[in-house]
């Protein structure tokens, strides 16, 4: 008897103990005491769905605080097991609440499942930020680099933020702006003096369409003269004309060299030729005298036309020597 009493105990015990882990009676006390009605059984099933139920349970309380009727159990739940974060959401409907901001549960949902900050968006809404861009280098007309640094503000818009673009595409377009503002520009000078001309430049394009941000201002932080673009191109165009120049008279002095060796060559080779032939002349004639073909006085009379030959040469180098007294002779 007192073994089935101490079973039964002990049966008791383990049932309460499970009974308490299991369900969270404390967050149903606490509930209830906050005037959020919300039932044991519903807290079960959540663990059933294997859902915490204090992700659900506090946000609920604060939102039953803030006097938010839309925000239910089933909506909670719903955007936890879809990946979303229920206590960020309902943080936003309070602060856009608060703003007097419409905001719809559906709609923040929607915002954070997109994976945006909602609660930051609402803030920015009320708040605006202010974005700064990276330094941007531009060429004026004359040939002046300038380089230009901005601070836009802007403020969040909610019906754009699913689907919207981000701060990414707002610096691009904004630096996209000052390029095309100081390309225009004549000279360097003009934007220095009035700086707002790329501030004007920039809020014509309407260069929040199509992002999840309202442009409110864009004004020029600091411009600064950098290098001499024009003057270093044409620097270096000029350089490099000159050293196509060099290649092509190297090209055409090694062409004049290559014609010469290859006359040169010619000359010797021709000459060779011709030292070959005088040699082979006193072979042909005793081979002529042998054989009957040259007689003895066809061999004189061709001694004797060589013997002019060389007279004639001799006279003629004769005239041209200085002669006595010219100017060649003082010399």
């Amino acid at each position: 008897m007192e073994a089935m009493t101490l079973f039964l105990l002990g049966f008791i015990v383990i049932f309460v103990l499970l009974f308490f882990n299991f369900i969270p009676v404390g967050l149903w006390i606490s509930a209830w005491a906050a005037d959020v009605r919300i039932s044991i059984w519903v807290l079960f099933t959540m663990r059933l769905r294997r859902v915490p139920p204090s992700r659900i349970v506090h946000p609920l309380i604060k939102a039953g605080k803030a006097g938010l009727a839309d925000v239910t159990v089933d909506k909670l739940e719903a955007h936890y097991l879809a990946g979303g974060n229920v206590d960020r959401v309902v943080d936003a409907l309070i602060a856009s609440q608060r703003a007097e901001i419409n905001l719809s549960f559906e709609r923040a949902a929607a915002i954070d499942l997109a994976g945006r900050n909602v609660l930051e968006a609402v803030q920015m809404s009320v708040n605006p930020k202010v974005i700064e861009t990276p330094v941007v280098a531009a060429v004026a007309k004359d040939g002046i680099e300038l380089k230009a640094k901005a601070r836009v503000t802007v403020r969040a818009n909610i019906d754009r933020l699913v689907g919207g673009a981000g701060e990414a595409t707002i610096i691009a377009r904004v630096g996209e702006g000052i390029v095309t503002t100081v390309g225009s520009a004549e000279t360097h000078k003009e934007v220095l003096e009035n700086p707002d001309r790329i501030s004007r430049t920039v809020l014509e394009k309407g260069l929040d369409a199509g992002t999840a941000f309202e442009i409110l201002s864009i004004d020029i932080a600091d411009v600064d003269v950098g290098r001499n673009i024009g003057a270093t191109l044409q620097i270096d165009q000029a350089e490099a004309d000159k050293n196509i120049a060099q290649a092509k008279a190297a090209e055409r002095r090694f062409a004049a060299q290559a014609r010469e060796q290859e006359m040169k060559a010619m000359v010797q080779e021709m000459r060779a030729r011709v030292v070959e032939a005088e040699a082979e002349v006193p072979k042909a004639l005793a081979e002529a005298l042998r054989s009957g073909r040259l007689g003895v006085m066809d061999y004189y009379q061709l001694q004797n036309i060589q013997a002019d030959t060389s007279m004639r040469q001799f006279l003629g180098n004769l005239g041209h020597r200085p002669q006595p007294g010219g100017e060649d002779s003082k010399k």
